[in-house]
Protein backbone atom coordinates (compact mmCIF):
# COMPACT_ATOMS: atom_id res chain seq x y z
CA UNK A 1 0.00 0.00 0.00
CA UNK A 2 2.40 2.74 0.79
CA UNK A 3 4.35 2.33 -2.88
CA UNK A 4 0.88 3.15 -4.38
CA UNK A 5 0.94 6.07 -2.06
CA UNK A 6 3.97 7.23 -2.93
CA UNK A 7 3.25 6.95 -6.65
CA UNK A 8 0.47 8.93 -5.88
CA UNK A 9 2.30 12.13 -4.21
CA UNK A 10 4.86 11.51 -6.95
CA UNK A 11 2.28 12.29 -9.82
CA UNK A 12 1.04 14.79 -7.94
CA UNK A 13 4.15 16.72 -7.63
CA UNK A 14 4.80 16.65 -11.52
CA UNK A 15 1.35 17.32 -11.85
CA UNK A 16 1.88 20.80 -10.19
CA UNK A 17 3.47 22.41 -13.12
CA UNK A 18 1.52 21.31 -15.59
CA UNK A 19 -0.24 24.72 -17.42
CA UNK A 20 -1.45 23.05 -20.45
CA UNK A 21 -4.40 23.24 -22.55
CA UNK A 22 -5.04 26.84 -20.56
CA UNK A 23 -4.45 25.05 -17.13
CA UNK A 24 -3.43 26.99 -14.17
CA UNK A 25 -0.18 25.60 -12.41
CA UNK A 26 -0.55 24.95 -8.97
CA UNK A 27 2.37 24.82 -7.32
CA UNK A 28 0.89 25.80 -3.88
CA UNK A 29 0.41 22.11 -3.72
CA UNK A 30 3.83 21.60 -3.04
CA UNK A 31 3.36 23.03 0.55
CA UNK A 32 1.07 20.33 1.33
CA UNK A 33 2.93 17.49 -0.42
CA UNK A 34 6.64 18.60 1.36
CA UNK A 35 7.77 19.01 4.72
CA UNK A 36 7.63 22.64 5.67
CA UNK A 37 11.76 22.68 5.93
CA UNK A 38 12.37 20.59 2.84
CA UNK A 39 15.30 21.06 0.73
CA UNK A 40 15.17 20.79 -2.95
CA UNK A 41 18.67 21.25 -4.94
CA UNK A 42 19.28 21.84 -8.87
CA UNK A 43 22.30 20.76 -9.56
CA UNK A 44 24.60 21.18 -12.74
CA UNK A 45 26.47 24.23 -13.93
CA UNK A 46 23.47 25.93 -11.98
CA UNK A 47 23.76 24.77 -8.69
CA UNK A 48 21.26 26.19 -6.07
CA UNK A 49 19.78 24.77 -3.16
CA UNK A 50 16.36 25.98 -1.94
CA UNK A 51 13.82 26.24 0.62
CA UNK A 52 10.01 25.32 -0.52
CA UNK A 53 9.20 29.20 -0.63
CA UNK A 54 12.07 29.51 -2.46
CA UNK A 55 11.48 27.37 -5.18
CA UNK A 56 7.56 28.02 -5.32
CA UNK A 57 7.96 31.64 -6.16
CA UNK A 58 10.16 32.20 -8.72
CA UNK A 59 8.32 28.78 -10.39
CA UNK A 60 4.76 30.14 -10.01
CA UNK A 61 5.08 33.36 -11.28
CA UNK A 62 6.41 31.74 -14.61
CA UNK A 63 4.00 29.24 -14.85
CA UNK A 64 1.24 32.04 -14.75
CA UNK A 65 3.25 35.27 -16.30
CA UNK A 66 2.91 33.72 -19.90
CA UNK A 67 6.75 33.31 -20.09
CA UNK A 68 6.67 29.18 -20.20
CA UNK A 69 3.34 28.25 -21.37
CA UNK A 70 1.83 24.34 -22.36
CA UNK A 71 4.80 22.92 -20.08
CA UNK A 72 4.14 19.69 -18.53
CA UNK A 73 6.70 16.91 -17.57
CA UNK A 74 5.88 13.37 -16.42
CA UNK A 75 7.97 10.42 -14.74
CA UNK A 76 9.06 7.61 -17.78
CA UNK A 77 10.41 5.04 -15.01
CA UNK A 78 11.76 4.67 -11.22
CA UNK A 79 12.76 2.80 -9.01
CA UNK A 80 11.44 3.33 -4.97
CA UNK A 81 13.12 1.51 -1.93
CA UNK A 82 10.84 1.64 1.41
CA UNK A 83 12.67 1.19 4.56
CA UNK A 84 9.89 1.61 7.46
CA UNK A 85 8.92 5.19 7.70
CA UNK A 86 11.08 6.60 4.45
CA UNK A 87 11.55 5.76 1.36
CA UNK A 88 13.87 7.04 -1.60
CA UNK A 89 12.56 7.28 -5.01
CA UNK A 90 15.29 7.75 -8.40
CA UNK A 91 13.45 8.62 -11.67
CA UNK A 92 13.92 9.82 -14.85
CA UNK A 93 11.41 12.08 -16.85
CA UNK A 94 10.37 14.27 -19.67
CA UNK A 95 9.19 17.66 -20.30
CA UNK A 96 7.53 19.38 -23.12
CA UNK A 97 7.09 23.19 -23.46
CA UNK A 98 7.13 26.66 -25.04
CA UNK A 99 9.55 28.82 -23.05
CA UNK A 100 9.68 32.47 -24.01
CA UNK A 101 7.62 31.51 -27.37
CA UNK A 102 9.89 28.72 -28.17
CA UNK A 103 8.86 24.62 -28.25
CA UNK A 104 11.12 22.97 -25.95
CA UNK A 105 11.53 19.22 -25.07
CA UNK A 106 13.89 17.70 -22.57
CA UNK A 107 14.44 14.85 -20.29
CA UNK A 108 16.30 14.15 -16.77
CA UNK A 109 16.74 12.56 -13.49
CA UNK A 110 15.14 13.02 -10.53
CA UNK A 111 15.72 11.38 -6.64
CA UNK A 112 12.97 12.38 -4.12
CA UNK A 113 13.37 11.50 -0.44
CA UNK A 114 9.87 10.60 1.66
CA UNK A 115 9.11 10.27 5.09
CA UNK A 116 5.49 9.15 6.83
CA UNK A 117 3.95 11.73 8.43
CA UNK A 118 1.16 11.36 10.10
CA UNK A 119 -0.69 13.12 7.46
CA UNK A 120 0.75 10.29 4.68
CA UNK A 121 3.70 10.13 2.39
CA UNK A 122 4.89 13.59 2.80
CA UNK A 123 8.31 14.80 0.55
CA UNK A 124 11.55 15.45 2.71
CA UNK A 125 13.84 16.50 -0.62
CA UNK A 126 14.12 16.58 -3.72
CA UNK A 127 17.01 16.93 -6.63
CA UNK A 128 17.16 17.14 -10.12
CA UNK A 129 19.27 17.10 -12.90
CA UNK A 130 18.24 18.05 -16.70
CA UNK A 131 20.13 15.80 -19.10
CA UNK A 132 22.21 17.79 -21.38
Amino acid sequence: MSKSEIDAVTAEFFGAFDNRDGKTADLARLRRLMLVGGVIVKTGPDFTAYGVEEFIEPRERMLTDGRLTEFAEWETSEHTEIVGDIASRFGEYSKTGILDGKPFEGDGTKTIQFVRTPEGWRIAAFSWYDHP
